[in-house]
């Protein structure tokens, strides 16, 4: 899958969990939510994407709950 993809999707990932009160839980919530819907291939894509690209693109709470917890 295309890497500017997997960021639109990641965004509105991170878009639902702006909601969440707590920054915490939602950078948990949106990494849940990717090691539950998102295979394996996905995530090692958009896992490099954040370490060799510092996550052009991406939300700063995604990016921030992929190193925390996916990276």
């Amino acid at each position: 899958m295309e890497t500017e993809k997997l960021i639109t999707m990641a965004n509105q990932i991170g878009d639902f969990f702006e909601a969440y009160p707590s920054e915490a839980e939602a950078k948990e919530g949106i990494a849940n939510h990717l090691h539950s819907f998102w295979n394996s291939v996905m995530i090692q894509s958009i896992v490099k994407h954040v370490q060799q690209h510092q996550g052009k693109g991406l939300h700063p709470r995604v990016i921030d709950a992929i190193k925390q917890h996916l990276a």
